[in-house]
């Protein structure tokens, strides 16, 4: 991490920015939970930034490690650093406010990176959080005032009037922020009846506040979730006292305090739609669907007007053929294919706002008791999603070159709504991002045990043996014991020249790693992976489990299989689908 205070908007303080705006979204992320009536109470706002966010860490820290990596000493320009930041949060945005705070990096970026000068100053920085604001706002299909947009666009105001380096423009973006948060109680009556400041307002502030801190040094105050209104307080930007409604409650206690005193919001005037969209009353759209576009700009154009006959809360965000689309529909099916027929969808993730959840209020929702154990996973494509499915655990999906963030394994943990979670990484470079994950659900009363699995195969062999009714000990080193008792492997192509344990391969050449290291390099898939299978067995094994990937020959597993038969007795075999896993085949042997 750079050190603060940065003295012009250049790479690093890109790379510091996004760095202190997880770290602050972080304190604050069950604070802003507690606090999501609007669009709709499904408390999970704060959760959506932080993730959104962490995906745009992780985009700026691939910058510069790949610079690092590199022969030359320079790092990567102010230009790849903000560009990496926007395309980071555009592939990782989540949820309503996520989404634009997505566009509004964008926006920013759109600035900053336009002329490749090497940094920017305070006026900059002016056009940047005002280019930011106004596309935020045209990415929504209805805006809304009293949400993050309003809050947006009082902090371009401000900074408009700032004059300076960054740190004064920043740190007037940052008040006109918490005033404009202060007053949105007064412009949405959900907000001013449940006693609280709008959520993606409120995290938006968050984000300005680690951009001050950036350019100063200084932590700037913090802003009270709860707030009562101040009559004559005009609604648009007068400054609001701010003053703590009720003792502190902890975030459990928040949210059901809040939830205990939120109606349903009045129906929504023409029009009124996604940050936007008075959907917490009780006729609200039953699902959410996100999901990445790949597709023209008049194919969007088109799609936008059809998703918004479809649904409310409807943001698209994205550009240069590559968009973000998020809404709020009854038909969850119509809005994919919608996406089907605009481009390439993918990446699609469908909510169920259900009956008794996010449209009812905490006096008529049942409580839902935990279960007491359940596992967790991490798996590489959509076929082993389905088999772990069915096994009874719930999946994070880990595509391609798109490994989960702390915060999604994190998200995953409180879904399986379990006293007890047995986690399995199934990659061993997730183990540490698996550990910070449950280390922070251990802090939210859960009693996490992490396996560290390394492959999907050495996962399946630990889910094969999970038995809830055991005692947790036990089931644990029971689990642990069936992963570390399997070899696993995978043939994969190789994408460029690289040094292996196996020697030089070319790009083009076939891969067999065992046990992580490059074990063999071949021309042929077939021929590989029976080398593989070969020396795997060599040591012995009781059961052979083939995972196939979409793009694996369609006669591999019926190849091997017969190998098996044909060399080795009495060991039998699996086969499985793995969809777009990445290898072309996995291979574990028990």
């Amino acid at each position: 991490m750079a050190q603060v205070p940065q003295t012009f908007f250049d790479a690093l303080a890109v790379r510091t920015w996004c760095g202190l705006a997880l770290e602050t979204l972080g304190r604050a992320r069950e604070e802003i939970d507690a606090i999501n009536v609007y669009p709709v109470a499904d408390g999970d706002t704060g959760t959506n930034l932080y993730l959104t966010v962490e995906s745009a860490v992780a985009a700026v820290e691939a910058v510069f490690a790949g610079h690092a990596a590199g022969s030359g000493p320079e790092g990567p320009t102010f230009a790849d650093a903000a560009r990496a930041m926007a395309h980071g949060a555009l592939i990782g945005a989540r949820g309503n406010s996520g989404t634009i705070l997505a566009q509004l990096l964008r926006g920013m970026a759109q600035v900053l990176a336009d002329d490749e000068a090497a940094h920017a100053d305070g006026q900059g920085l002016r056009l940047a959080l005002r280019h930011a604001a106004d596309s935020a706002r045209r990415a929504v299909a209805h805006p809304v005032e009293g949400t993050v947009l309003t809050v947006a666009s009082a902090a371009a105001d401000a900074a408009d009037g700032a004059e300076g380096d960054c740190g004064k423009v920043a740190r007037a973006a940052y008040e006109g922020a918490r005033t404009a948060l202060a007053a949105t109680p007064g412009q949405l009556p959900v907000l001013e009846r449940a006693g609280v400041v709008d959520a993606g307002g409120r995290g938006l502030v968050a984000v300005l506040g680690a951009l001050v801190e950036t350019f100063t040094g200084e932590t700037p105050r913090a802003v009270a979730a709860g707030v009562v209104s101040v009559p004559g307080a005009r609604a648009s930007g007068g400054v609001v006292a701010e003053e703590p409604v009720g003792p502190r409650l902890g975030p459990d206690e928040a949210r059901r305090d809040l939830h205990a005193r939120v109606e349903p919001a009045d129906a929504p005037a023409q029009g009124e739609c996604a940050d936007s969209t008075a959907a917490a009353h009780q006729d609200g759209p039953a699902f959410e669907v996100i999901y990445l576009l790949e597709a023209e700009d008049t194919a969007v154009a088109r799609l936008r007007e059809r998703l918004d006959a479809l649904g409310d809360s409807l943001v698209v965000v994205g550009g240069d053929g590559l968009w973000n689309v998020h809404v709020h529909v009854d038909d969850a099916g119509a809005a994919v294919e919608a996406g089907i027929e605009a481009g390439r969808p993918y990446r699609i993730r469908v909510t169920h706002f259900g009956a008794g959840d996010v449209h009812t209020t905490g006096a008529e929702r049942p409580p839902r008791e935990p279960a007491q154990r359940a596992v967790v996973a991490v798996v590489p494509g959509e076929g082993l999603a389905g088999l772990y499915t069915e096994a009874g655990a719930t999946t994070v999906l880990a595509r391609p070159g798109e490994p989960p963030a702390s915060g999604e394994l994190v998200q995953a943990v409180r879904r399986a709504h379990a006293r007890e979670v047995v986690l399995l990484p199934n990659d061993a470079e997730l183990r540490h991002t698996a550990a910070a994950a449950a280390e922070q659900a251990r802090t939210e009363g859960i009693r996490v045990a992490l396996i560290p699995t390394r492959s999907a195969v050495q996962g399946i062999a630990a889910l094969a043996v999970h038995e809830p009714e055991r005692r947790f000990d036990e089931d644990v080193v029971s689990m642990t014991s069936a992963a570390g008792a399997t070899r696993y492997a995978e043939v994969t192509v190789a994408e460029r020249q690289s040094w292996t344990m196996a020697g030089i391969c070319q790009a083009g050449d076939v891969l067999g790693l065992i046990d992580g290291d490059v074990a063999v390099i071949g021309a042929d898939v077939a021929a590989t992976a029976e080398t593989v299978l070969d020396r795997m067995l060599a040591a012995g094994g009781e059961m052979v489990t083939l995972v196939l990937g979409d793009e694996a020959p369609e006669a591999i597993a019926e190849h091997l299989e017969g190998r098996v038969r044909e060399g080795y007795l009495a060991v039998d075999t699996v086969v499985y689908r793995g969809g777009r896993q990445g290898a072309l085949l996995l291979i574990g042997v028990e």
